[in-house]
């Protein structure tokens, strides 16, 4: 047996370079059915102060990022609408990125992402591993800022997601703050969300911004592979063999996705993935969503 191509593990594909091992959830405040952070006025200046052009493109020419995908490309045109890259610190100071899609709601600011983006869990003495920082980019292509630098003013996800050693119900929703009166929505579009059952093997359009050699999160690339459905006592997940490496997390998983208008449905998003041992992405898996998840996209128009 070749014991290199053997040694196999699951990882979160949050992008959170360099962090702390994280365990479980450390709750920000709680509602009976979810889990919000509201951030001040003062972190969300320092949250747009933090991500300058520069700090956002920190990886570029790192040497030690995963190998470049072989699976997944980088994506031609235009970003498809409301698709970007989140990024993020987690406390003590490691920055680190995901993907995230605006959807549509009563506010115009709310976007949806993976739960484990924004939910630090603890760190090996059981310490709470802080997000901060949180703002979303939609566009984002190598460096630039299309329609601008949107801070988080809240996050929440289901109560019932206990961190990120789970698969389960790991999704997570953002309000934004508008820039200059203009909601989120508005200027970068949205993507449908479902809810409802699906066949078992559903044809995907899966997008992300990988953190890997081929792309460095500065660009998003896609795969187009069939997901299937698989449910045991524990998890109920969809599978895929993309490949994109970290800070695709929390990307988009479409159906009936049309190429020339750039719109699908989401029904799941980038939640974890099989790593081998020379860092290379082997499957992706999103969780099939929930009705408490159902419930938190619901009332994220009100954070």
């Amino acid at each position: 047996m070749d014991v290199k191509n053997a040694v196999r593990r699951v990882v979160a594909l949050s992008a959170a370079l360099g962090a702390a091992t994280v365990v479980v959830a450390a709750p920000a405040s709680a509602a009976d059915d979810q889990v919000v952070t509201t951030v001040s006025e003062a972190d969300r200046a320092a949250a747009l102060a933090h991500w300058t052009p520069e700090r956002m493109r920190q990886w570029v020419g790192d040497e030690n990022l995963p190998p470049a995908e072989k699976i997944g490309r980088e994506w031609e045109g235009p970003v498809p609408a409301g698709v970007g890259r989140l990024f993020f610190t987690a406390q003590p100071g490691v920055d680190g990125s995901c993907t995230a899609t605006v959807v549509p709601s009563s506010s115009k600011d709310v976007a949806f992402t993976a739960g484990h983006c924004v939910n630090g869990g603890l760190d090996r003495f059981d310490n709470p591993i802080k997000i901060v920082n949180v703002v979303f980019v939609p566009g984002y292509d190598h460096g630039e800022a299309p329609h601008g630098v949107f801070a988080a003013r809240a996050f929440a996800w289901s109560s019932t997601y206990s961190g990120p050693m789970s698969g389960s119900d790991d999704d997570a929703v953002l309000a934004l703050d508008p820039i200059d009166g203009h909601h989120v929505a508005d200027v970068a579009g949205t993507q449908d969300i479902s809810f409802g059952k699906l066949p078992s093997t559903v044809d995907t359009t899966m997008l992300g911004y990988p953190v890997s050699q081929a792309a460095a999160g500065e660009a998003l690339f896609s795969c187009e592979r069939p997901a299937t459905f698989e449910e045991n006592s524990v998890n109920a997940t969809w599978n895929t063999d993309c490949d994109l490496a970290g800070g695709s997390s929390g990307g988009p998983w479409l159906r009936d996705f049309d190429p020339v208008t750039g719109k699908g449905t989401i029904f799941s998003v980038t939640s974890r993935g099989t790593m081998n041992e020379d860092g290379v992405t082997t499957d992706l898996s999103g969780a099939a969503f929930t009705e408490p998840v159902r419930k938190l996209y619901e009332r994220a128009g009100e954070l």
